[in-house]
């Protein structure tokens, strides 16, 4: 009688714990909580890409010889890729190998909560921050620099899949690399680092024509150059295009390129996460 009871319970306990989706929410929740409490950070995090592109819109401001807008526009929508990789990739990497050096990670598996939460939890708060990043930079774009918002549907249809591609493939990203530092203190150098010469090889603060082929190569096997490249074609005009390396916006070939980064970064978290770090065994 006893051990019907028990059972029975246990049942019911089970049956009303919420599920992966429903616990990834509040996980989100949480780590919202928790970011925006922390309020230097999201000064800093949010301040970071527009005091770049203040700076380099006003260093570089002449019009750009037949591509019909000037070096201030080129820069809003290469910053805007950089804003949604800084708030994908580099704050997963870094904040992912903290936990994991401070055994968060091991306490949250210890439990019964579904890892797919952890990560589900992660990926919602990427996603209100890099809309935030995303409409500020767009604010400060439209106006201060004259960018002009698409009147075409289909454009902002553009905006939305490069958005959602290019900052879950960034994503991603950011959690396979995250088990590359030996330790939470050496996080920021180590994501940092491939960040910063990213920028530089993809066209985010050095324009496009004045990279060599070598360089613009490289770059093209990771997903910012394509960000950049597609929100060019979102927010410039069709002039603009003859300063691409290929002379178009190349839609197609970006969309590829995002979704395959996002299956070859699911592939990556797959075969790397730890759950403990490595002086944890």
């Amino acid at each position: 009688m006893t051990t019907t009871v028990v059972r029975s319970r246990t049942r019911t306990s089970a049956a009303r714990m919420p599920g992966a989706w429903g616990l990834g929410l509040r996980r989100g929740g949480l780590e919202l909580k928790q970011f925006f409490r922390q309020r230097d950070h999201v000064v800093f995090t949010f301040a970071f890409p527009v005091v770049f592109l203040f700076l380099f819109a006003s260093i570089f401001s002449d019009d750009v010889q037949g591509a019909g807008v000037t070096a201030s526009q080129l820069y809003v929508p290469a910053m805007m890729a950089a804003g949604i990789m800084s708030t994908s990739f580099q704050s997963l990497g870094i904040s992912i190998a903290i936990e994991r050096d401070e055994k968060v990670l091991r306490r949250l598996r210890g439990t019964p909560m579904p890892p797919a939460a952890y990560f589900l939890g992660k990926i919602w708060l990427v996603l209100v921050t890099g809309l935030l990043e995303t409409a500020i930079l767009l604010l400060v774009g439209t106006t201060l620099y004259d960018v002009d918002l698409p009147s075409d549907a289909s454009r902002w249809f553009d905006f939305a899949w490069i958005f959602v591609l290019g900052l879950t493939g960034c994503a991603l990203l950011g959690i396979a690399i995250s088990s590359v530092p030996k330790s939470g203190k050496s996080a920021t150098s180590v994501v940092v680092l491939p960040f910063l010469v990213l920028q530089f090889i993809s066209g985010v603060y050095i324009a496009i024509d004045t990279i060599p082929d070598w360089m613009l190569n490289i770059g093209a096997l990771f997903p910012l150059k394509w960000m950049c490249q597609g929100l060019r074609g979102v927010f410039l005009p069709e002039s603009a295009q003859i300063l691409e390396q290929s002379g178009s916006w190349e839609f197609g070939r970006i969309a590829l390129v995002l979704a395959a980064w996002c299956v070859g970064g699911l592939v990556l978290c797959l075969l790397t996460f730890r759950w403990k770090s490595r002086r944890d065994g």
